[in-house]
């Protein structure tokens, strides 16, 4: 629990280079993420040049993250390897997390920078990298040391939690929000 309860968004890091050894970690972490009828629809793209990392800021908005650390995994979902269709974009948020958790682990930091389900996003990174159209580009994974440590936040919401079934508003009142009942607080 340490590795899940303490990971957060890194977006400073510092020039430390990440090894091929701690990526291929990070990747064989991913790829032992659950995936619907076990069929592992993902690809990954490791960038390390600084330059294609540079680019990719330069054709998404709040990717400037991916200029100050020393590397990023982009994870893409192959649509032609799907048994079940419609599952790829849960395998590969299982495969992102895992990356994200693993990279806590191992003393590193990671930022999750979504493209899929926004059209834009995607072919931009597809043509930059000239990604094939059967496989989306998922998300971006910044990669580094980082250069600040922060103490980890408790996101527990008990409000959030409902047990046997969701609650049923009584006649006339409105759905609790935020774990508040608006017509008596």
């Amino acid at each position: 629990m340490d590795a899940v309860l303490s990971r957060h968004s890194t977006r400073f890091y510092t020039s430390r280079p990440v090894s091929k050894e701690l990526l291929d970690t990070l990747l064989k972490a991913a790829m032992a993420a659950p995936s619907a009828e076990d069929e592992r629809p993902w690809h990954f793209v490791v960038i390390s040049d600084r330059r294609t990392r540079e680019k990719i800021a330069t054709i998404l908005l709040y990717a400037h993250v991916v200029t100050n650390a020393p590397a990023a995994i982009l994870v893409c979902g192959d649509e032609s390897m799907q048994k079940l269709p419609g599952f790829w974009p849960l395998d590969c948020a299982a495969a992102t997390e895992n990356i994200l958790i693993e990279a806590e682990q191992l003393g590193m930091g990671a930022e999750w920078l979504g493209l899929y389900p926004i059209p834009g996003r995607i072919q931009a990174v597809r043509n930059l990298l000239k990604i094939p159209e059967h496989v989306t580009p998922f998300a971006l994974v910044a990669v580094g040391y980082p250069a600040e440590k922060k103490a980890p936040g408790n996101r527990y919401d008990e409000s959030r939690i409902h047990r046997e079934t969701w609650p049923v508003a009584e006649e006339g009142s409105r759905q609790p929000r935020n774990g508040k009942n608006y017509d008596t607080d």
